[in-house]
């Protein structure tokens, strides 16, 4: 079966926002590379890009990895607000979701707070304080 991994982008801000991912999910990156990683990048970049960051993965489970990179300035800037696709966790527990729901929802915007939904499952959704929108849900029939 395909395997799905997001991939979202930040204004200059990625690699904050993946320290407070990988606080919420646990683990170490997979890879941070930076734009001044490579050498003779065309279209060359403004030194104070230089350092953001051109890639990064984090591992969220056996099967998935957050995968993202600054956006450089020839390439225009991420309108936060109009993120309008979710990142959708299907946790292993309703402890799991409660973790999940309560540090990456940490200074963002509450769109649904976690609670049982009327189609049978724990649910939150909302915007973290990067403007990447998740959904948490656990299925309480797949426990």
């Amino acid at each position: 079966m395909a395997q799905l991994n997001p991939y979202i982008h930040f204004n200059g801000n990625a690699e904050e926002a993946f320290n407070f991912y990988k606080a919420a999910f646990g683990g170490e990156f997979l890879s941070l590379v930076r734009f001044k990683d490579f050498p003779n990048p065309e279209p060359a970049l403004p030194e104070e890009e230089a350092n953001k960051i051109m890639h990064i993965s984090l591992p969220v489970s056996a099967n998935s990895v957050l995968m993202g990179s600054d956006v450089p300035s020839f390439m225009g800037t991420v309108n936060e607000a109009e993120n309008r696709s979710k990142i959708s966790i299907a946790a292993d527990s309703k402890e799991e979701a409660d973790k999940l729901y309560n540090a990456l929802s940490a200074g963002g915007t509450v769109e649904m707070p976690i609670q049982d939904s009327p189609w049978g499952s724990y649910f939150a959704m909302f915007r973290d304080k990067y403007g990447i929108e998740w959904m948490v849900s656990f299925d309480y029939k797949a426990s």
